[in-house]
């Protein structure tokens, strides 16, 4: 399923220079059936009023998802995993810490992957739940 193509080294120094790394996301484990990755409640993540902002749980899901759903191309050479849709509940709100989040695939199809993310808070309480689904394209010459 999940291809450990990268190291985690790897995939966090792709994250340097872009959202994942402004947002200070990093990827903490990779294994056949999930990826995980965390990310600080802090002044780059919280809305006005002190709390993680919706947005950020968001950008979080779609980052984990789609480093899921690249890490399953048979080709990435040739193929490429893009977002079309992207769904979150927000549960619980957090004020400070990490937020944790936890990929698991719901369907791996030859063009469609739907994924689930669940993020929870230092207490392992659930923050928000989203669903993203990838397409699978050929990549353009």
């Amino acid at each position: 399923m999940i291809k450990t193509r990268l190291t985690l080294e790897q995939l966090n120094a792709s994250s340097t220079g872009n959202m994942v790394g402004f947002l200070g996301i990093v990827f903490t484990e990779i294994s056949e059936g999930y990826i995980c990755a965390k990310m600080p409640v802090d002044e780059r993540t919280k809305q006005p009023m002190g709390l993680l902002h919706g947005g950020a749980s968001v950008v979080l899901a779609e980052s984990i998802g789609s480093i899921a759903s690249w890490m399953t191309l048979e080709n990435p050479e040739k193929q490429a995993a893009v977002g079309i849709e992207i769904n979150a509940n927000h549960i619980k709100s957090a004020r400070e810490g990490f937020v944790y989040a936890k990929c698991t695939p719901l369907k791996i199809g030859r063009t469609l992957h739907i994924w689930d993310i669940k993020i929870t808070d230092e207490k392992g309480d659930l923050v928000c739940v989203s669903r993203l689904t990838t397409a699978i394209i050929d990549k353009r010459s």
